[in-house]
């Protein structure tokens, strides 16, 4: 089980939103998200999260939302 869990996820990239602007509203854009920073990772991108063993693309992608390394950005923009 990855942690933090979807719900701390939320409250993370919520609360760096503007006030009344929710950046995610479901699980779905978490996973969405992390698929698609996991699948740059494989293809060669560096994770922006260090770690002392190594760990798998999508483990690092969780971890790099979690610590706001990456950001999910509202649905007119494209992700970072």
């Amino acid at each position: 089980m990855l942690h933090p869990s979807y719900s701390e996820l939320m409250e993370t990239i919520n609360s760096e939103a503007e006030e009344q602007e929710t950046v995610v509203n479901s699980r779905y854009s978490i996973v969405i998200a992390t698929a698609k920073r996991a699948r740059q990772i494989i293809d060669g991108d560096m994770p922006l999260v260090e770690s002392e063993e190594e760990i798998k693309p999508l483990s690092a992608a969780v971890q790099e939302l979690a610590t706001q390394k990456i950001q999910i950005l509202p649905e007119d923009n494209d992700e970072e």
